[in-house]
């Protein structure tokens, strides 16, 4: 996410003044406030009130310069939700939103705004640089099932989405050009089908979805409509700015054929931007929380893609946070919200209800259809009884025949209960929204007598002591709920719920959302309850399970000052380790010796320069989401960099030399060969090949008693020289490649007839050997010739689809006139940063996840810029790889490369380093042949130091080749 972007939210009243303590992680980097009291400022009065009140907030002193600063996301959720009256007290924001059952690394009580920002986030980084504010409604959620392309330069950019016309008659329709769909040319707020059928026959049209973008001289347009003096940085109306609607006066304004001319918004410049692929899901009503979430819970219907967690079975049915008893029906108790809310087996439910807040009780109470009941914690032991139908509305006059409440007209509730307006105290020409309908009871005095008298359409004849204890109790109406209840009650109440939830999810993992949840805040809750540690778990059911069960083992263990929790965490890597390794330990390999006597064996291979998608390659990610990497092999200074020579020899022992490190080892026992463990010796990469060619027992089925008995059995020894012409930590993948290359020389040596996939799966399994992990990407990107998109499905075992990309574009005179290779001087072991985010993929951190789904976005718009040979868009995804790479590993750029990198940036269009970052080799593209050739110049004449250099590289046409002699 751009770290430049602002926050600011407009919330009800009580939720702004206590959002610290209900949600003080987004507190931390938000400003958040309300509307001034008895306020109506609209969508823009609304948007200019928290400009002005988070630029005072800030202390800045010129309202200019702070605008000027960085980009603000504002979102509204401050309204009455007169629709769903179970949240307007924390405002529509902050819905609790149920774990979808297909993502990964989502939280228990995420709300409806942790699931929208990641959109609004990823809209404003595709914005043009002149927008400075970014305006979006706080009761939708967005989604964009591809990468979101740039969108258009424009004083007001409206985003848009394409629906049918019964959808869009809701919503405000932007009707435009056929041809230019950028282009407005009317907008019409909720116009009806018919209306918007006449008019697509000479425009196509969208449904606003509520985002709109604003450049600097927008915002001053709508500041000043609003009153706003700039002169004295002030509003000319008591300090407080004048309604304005964006959605029912701007909006009406905009476009080639606007519907009401206004001289100061016509000199704006506006565009619309489809977003093609993009879902819109509305929370505006109660109806439309259960619609919206069960079509979010549908979204993926490949049962397969789903592991243990099952989705088509998903009924309209949603139950978080609370402890529920009742047996449920798919028909028969349709349409059902249970939030936060103790309800006993001695509770009959119908269709149709949410039910939020209810308290501990041994009730036994009947719901008739769409009865909805919410229990606002009001004081230290108050709470009052909203109920309500699920289609309320909860807006016109008591004394009308069409205002409903409990889906029936008020006035029946009243005359079946021998009430009326007077004896309430309620003036007939009041709006039920302020109507003092809801009796505010002690804890002591609830009871399910009590509640059943007020939701029953019939409530029987003797009702007077209920009649009396509603007249008589302090009633409060729907609005003067949203500004009394007592929030530190209401969230106290849902993390006791949650907090007895969670061991019992952890011990039925294998069935529920419980290992895609974001492990790490899931451990930080269970580690403070005294639950014991879910029982380790082992990968006979479920590799992926095991190994994000043994890490939650051990974040808990470490949240609670547990030591145990390093074995853990080595038991988890153990786990991963034995599901790439086992496979190749229950296929016999017996090497044989068919060549002549005196054939050499010479395999060698290009390195290879990761373009975009690296990481996604990484266990645990691919074999649960899929990788999907773009790199090219490449030969350095006219040579594959990297060589094996292997050969028999008399003697019957192993020899293994290094004729870059100048050293050599002799083997002599299985024990020699088993010390492979570990980095660092110089020679453990080959042993660990030697081992998987056969050359150990448990990868040759225990055949020989001893190396040396196999050895004769063999004919004679082995000898095997290695050559690396690339410097250690180079990011080239140069100890994968080389793992590959032994294992290309000995599979001819041994006649062991690998094919080159079959090669690099077995490098997978080495470098899981050696304990550094690794994806596949390193060995499939040097072996494989060429640059290419290496894609696999999830899976433990991944198998590799290959697309190969056009020779003609890399090799190309603007192609290869601009792009150079550099040397930083700078070295980095990869194996430490490494570890830290395999460990969050195994915990499903979901800022990692969500830049590796992003990492994964941009391979593929890479492959395609490379397909189109779009030289400008190829760039941009190069420079986009390094930026994520950097936001996945802050380590990516330390000072030294930054240094170098900030020295090079005017020069060039994008670059990046070729591996995990922090030093090793630079790829560059530079903006004109020119600037390479002065970049080169200058780096030649003046080099960061002693050992950066420029290597000179082309595409490798061949891969991996072994040949005799």
């Amino acid at each position: 996410m751009n770290l430049n972007q602002e926050l600011l939210l407009s919330l009800p009243p009580q939720m702004a003044q206590q959002l610290k303590n209900c949600h003080g992680d987004i507190a931390q980097r938000c400003y958040a406030t309300s509307d001034p009291p008895a306020a109506q400022l609209g969508s823009g009065g609304g948007t200019a009130h928290i400009l002005h009140q988070a630029w005072l907030h800030s202390g800045c002193e010129s309202f200019a310069d702070w605008m000027e600063e960085r980009g603000r996301i504002v979102i509204h959720g401050g309204g009455e939700s007169r629709r769903l009256p179970a949240y307007a007290t924390v405002g529509k924001l902050f819905i609790p939103i149920p774990t979808l059952r297909w993502a990964k690394g989502q939280r228990l009580g995420q709300t409806l705004l942790d699931v929208n920002e990641p959109f609004l986030q990823a809209a404003f980084q595709n914005a043009a640089d002149n927008a400075r504010v970014m305006i979006a409604s706080g009761d939708v959620l967005l989604r964009s099932t591809r990468l979101l392309d740039p969108l258009p330069r424009a004083d007001v950019v409206l985003l848009g989405m394409w629906a049918n016309p019964e959808i869009a008659k809701n919503f405000g329709v932007m009707f435009v050009d056929k041809s230019q769909p950028s282009r407005l040319k009317t907008f019409l707020q909720k116009p009806d089908p018919d209306e918007i059928r006449d008019r697509s026959r000479d425009s196509a049209f969208l449904i606003d979805i509520g985002v709109w973008l604003l450049s600097s001289r927008a915002v001053n347009c709508l500041m000043t409509q609003c009153g706003w003096d700039s002169d004295r940085s002030m509003f000319e109306t008591n300090d407080q700015p004048n309604p304005c609607d964006l959605y029912g006066h701007w909006a009406l304004r905009l476009g080639e054929q606007p519907q009401a001319i206004d001289k100061t918004i016509s000199q704006l410049t506006v565009a619309v931007a489809p977003i093609s692929h993009g879902e819109f899901y509305h929370f505006g009503k109660t109806v439309d929380v259960i619609d919206s979430m069960y079509d979010l819970q549908t979204i993926v219907r490949d049962q397969t893609e789903l592991g243990v967690v099952p989705s088509l079975a998903q009924p309209r049915q949603f139950i978080q946070d609370a402890e529920f008893g009742v047996p449920l029906r798919r028909q028969e108790n349709e349409s059902l919200w249970v939030e936060n809310s103790y309800i006993p087996s001695t509770w009959t439910l119908s269709r149709r209800h949410m039910l939020t807040g209810v308290p501990p009780n041994d009730w036994c109470l009947r719901l008739g259809e769409g009865c909805c009941l919410d229990f606002v914690p009001i004081g230290h032991d108050e709470f009052a009884i909203r109920v309500y139908g699920f289609h309320d509305s909860f807006r016109g006059s008591v004394s009308d025949p069409q205002t409903r409440w409990l889906e029936h007209p008020l006035g029946d509730w009243f005359t079946a209960r021998g009430l009326n307006l007077a004896q309430a105290g309620i003036a007939s020409d009041t709006d039920l929204q302020e109507a003092e309908l809801f009796p505010v009871l002690s804890r002591k005095e609830l009871s399910g007598e009590f509640v059943q008298w007020m939701i029953d359409r019939s409530p029987g004849d003797d009702t007077s002591a209920h009649r009396t204890l509603w007249r008589n109790r302090r009633r409060m109406s729907a609005r003067q709920l949203a500004h009394s209840a007592s929030l530190e009650r209401l969230y106290a109440q849902r993390s006791k719920l949650r907090e007895a939830i969670l061991p019992i999810m952890a011990a039925h993992g294998n069935r529920s959302v419980f290992y895609n949840l974001d492990l790490s805040a899931a451990a930080e809750t269970y580690a403070s309850s005294d639950a014991l540690i879910p029982p380790a778990w082992d990968a006979e059911e479920s590799v992926i399970l095991a190994v994000h069960n043994r890490m939650f083992r051990s974040e808990v263990l470490r949240q609670r000052g547990d030591d145990g929790w390093r074995q853990e965490e080595a038991s988890c890597f153990g786990l991963l380790e034995r599901s790439l390794v086992q496979p190749y330990e229950h296929q016999r390999v017996l090497p044989e010796f068919r060549l002549a006597e005196d054939q050499i064996v010479w395999a060698r291979s290009p390195a290879r320069v990761d373009l975009a998608g690296g990481w996604t390659d990484t266990p645990p990610y691919c074999m649960e989401i899929g990788g999907s990497v773009v790199n090219v092999a490449v030969d350095m200074n006219g040579q594959p960099p990297v060589q094996v020579f292997a050969r028999r020899c008399e003697s019957p022992t192993i020899t293994i030399r290094s004729i870059d490190l100048g050293k050599s080892e002799t083997l002599t026992c299985y024990e020699d060969i088993g010390s492979y463990r570990g980095l660092g010796s110089g020679f453990s990469v080959a042993k660990a090949a030697l081992a998987l060619a056969g050359f150990y027992p448990k990868f040759n089925g225990d055949a020989f008693k001893s190396l040396q008995q196999q050895l004769e059995r063999f004919g004679g020894g082995v000898d095997v020289s290695m050559l690396a012409a690339i410097p250690k930590g180079s990011g080239m993948g140069t100890s994968s490649i080389l793992a590959g290359t032994v294992l290309g020389a000995l599979s001819e040596l041994c006649h062991l007839g690998w094919d080159v996939h079959e090669i690099a799966a077995r490098v997978s399994a080495v470098e899981q050997m050696l304990g550094s992990g690794g994806g596949w990407q390193d060995q499939f990107g040097g072996l494989l010739h060429g640059a290419k998109l290496i894609q696999t499905k999830p899976g433990v075992l991944q198998q590799a689809a290959v697309r190969w990309l056009p020779s003609d574009f890399f090799n190309s005179p603007e192609f290869t006139s601009r792009t150079l290779l550099y040397y930083t001087g700078i070295t980095r072991v990869a194996h430490d940063v490494l570890s830290e985010i395999v460990r969050g993929m195994f915990l499903n951190d979901p800022n990692r996840l969500s830049v590796l789904k992003s990492i994964g976005d941009n391979s593929l718009s890479c492959f395609d810029a490379a397909q189109r040979s779009d030289m400008d868009s190829f760039a941009k995804s190069i420079r986009r790889s390094w930026e994520l790479n950097q936001q996945l590993d802050q380590g990516t750029n330390p000072p030294e490369v930054a240094e170098l990198v900030n020295r090079m940036e005017p020069h060039v269009s994008a670059l990046k380093l070729a591996g995990a970052g922090g030093g090793g080799f630079l790829y560059l593209i530079a903006k004109t042949t020119r600037d390479a050739v002065k970049l080169r110049r200058d780096l030649e004449s003046q080099p960061p130091n002693a050992r950066a250099r420029f290597v000179d590289m082309s595409v490798s046409t061949t891969g991996l080749r072994v040949t005799r002699s």
